[in-house]
C-alpha cells in the first residue's frame, strides 16, 4: 500500500519537531521544507532526501521542489512568531509569514495528489478578551504578528475556493515543550534557572495564558489531518486553562523543590498587554474526540529532568 507522502514547512522548528514523529508514527512519509533560521536538523530523524533546505520565500524553488515530491498533504507550520521580533521587524514578518504562504499554496495547486492543507494560525488574531475565545469571535489582531496570520487565514479560504481542496486552519495558543527556539516565558525561566539563577528577571507578572504542551498539539494535528471532505474549517488549539507567570514561577519552584523568586525588568515590561488569552477548543473536541494529556506541571517536569 502506498505511503500518504506529507510536506512539513518549518518542520525542524520547535512545533515540527513534535508533528513530524507524529506523522511518521501514523506510517506517513514526511517531507520537510525548512531553512534552519530558527529550527535545527539535529531535531528531526528524517532522511536527507526528504529534508530540503530553503527559504519559503523562494517561490520558483518552492514551486519546483512542491512539484518534484506531489504530497498528498501540505502542512504549513513555518514562520516567524516570536511577536517582539515580529513588532521589529515587520517587513520580514509579512515578506515570510504572508508572501511565503502564498508561495506555498501557489506552488499547491499544481500538486496533482494534493488532498489537503493544513495553516498554523495562531490566537493572536483575536482582540483582547476576558473570556474564552471560540473560533466565532471577533477577529482584531493587536500586532504585526497576528495581522501577518489573518492575511494567511485569508490566503487559505482563497485556496480552497479556487481548488476545493480541504483546508484547515488551526489557531494554535501559547506552546511549550522541548526544543523551544525563542524566547517565550518558559524557555526564558528554564534558561534562568540553569544558568543557577533563584531570581528571576521577567517582565510582566499578571498576564495568564494557555500553554499547551507541543506533544499534545502534534496529536492534535495527526487528528485533524485524519478528517475527510470538510472543505475549510477553522480550530483553536490550546488546553482551556490559563495560568498566569507567577504561577508559571511558582510551578518550576515546586518541582525544583527550591524557592524561586522574581524581580520585575522595567525593559521586559509591555505596554500593550492581554491580560487572558483562552482557548475554547470544544469544536476541536467535538470534530475529532481529541483531548490533551500533558499538565504544565508534568511538561515542566520533563523539561527540568532533561537539563538536570
Amino acid at each position: 500500500m502506498k505511503k500518504i507522502k506529507v510536506v512539513v514547512t518549518g518542520g525542524a522548528g520547535f512545533i515540527g519537531s513534535a508533528v513530524v514523529p507524529r506523522l511518521q508514527k501514523g506510517g506517513y512519509e514526511v517531507h520537510v521544507i525548512d531553512n534552519l533560521s530558527f529550527g535545527s536538523r539535529s531535531f528531526i530523524d528524517v532522511e536527507d532526501n526528504c529534508f530540503h533546505l530553503m527559504d519559503i520565500r523562494d517561490k520558483d524553488l518552492i514551486s519546483k521542489t512542491l512539484t518534484e515530491i506531489n504530497p498528498d498533504i501540505l502542512v504549513h507550520l513555518a514562520a516567524i512568531h516570536f511577536i517582539p521580533y515580529c513588532n521589529q521587524h515587520p517587513f520580514e514578518a509579512s515578506e515570510i509569514n504572508i508572501r511565503g504562504t502564498e508561495n506555498l499554496l501557489a506552488a499547491a495547486k499544481n500538486c496533482s495528489n494534493l488532498k489537503k492543507v493544513f495553516f498554523a494560525s495562531t490566537a493572536a488574531v483575536y482582540p483582547i478578551s476576558d473570556l474564552a475565545v471560540s473560533e466565532s469571535h471577533t477577529l482584531l489582531p493587536l500586532d504585526i504578528y497576528g495581522l501577518t496570520k489573518l492575511t494567511g487565514e485569508w490566503l487559505c479560504e482563497k485556496f480552497n475556493a479556487e481548488t476545493g481542496k480541504d483546508t484547515i486552519v488551526c489557531r494554535f495558543f501559547n506552546a511549550f515543550g522541548p526544543n523551544e527556539t525563542n524566547p517565550h516565558l518558559i524557555p526564558e525561566i528554564e534558561n534562568q534557572l540553569r544558568e543557577g539563577k533563584r531570581v528571576l528577571s521577567l517582565g510582566n507578572l499578571t498576564p495568564k495564558r494557555d500553554f499547551i504542551h507541543t506533544h499534545d498539539m502534534a496529536e492534535a494535528v495527526w487528528a485533524l489531518l485524519q478528517l475527510e471532505n470538510i472543505g475549510v474549517e477553522t480550530f483553536n488549539l490550546g488546553r482551556s486553562i490559563e495560568y498566569s507567570v507567577t504561577e508559571v514561577v511558582e510551578a518550576f519552584s515546586k518541582i525544583l523543590e527550591e524557592e524561586v523568586k522574581i524581580d520585575v525588568d522595567p525593559t521586559r515590561v509591555r505596554k500593550v498587554e492581554r491580560m487572558h488569552l483562552l482557548a475554547d477548543v470544544s469544536k476541536l473536541k467535538k470534530f475529532t474526540g481529541w483531548e490533551p494529556k500533558h499538565t504544565l506541571e508534568e511538561g515542566i517536569k520533563d523539561l527540568i529532568n532533561n537539563w538536570k
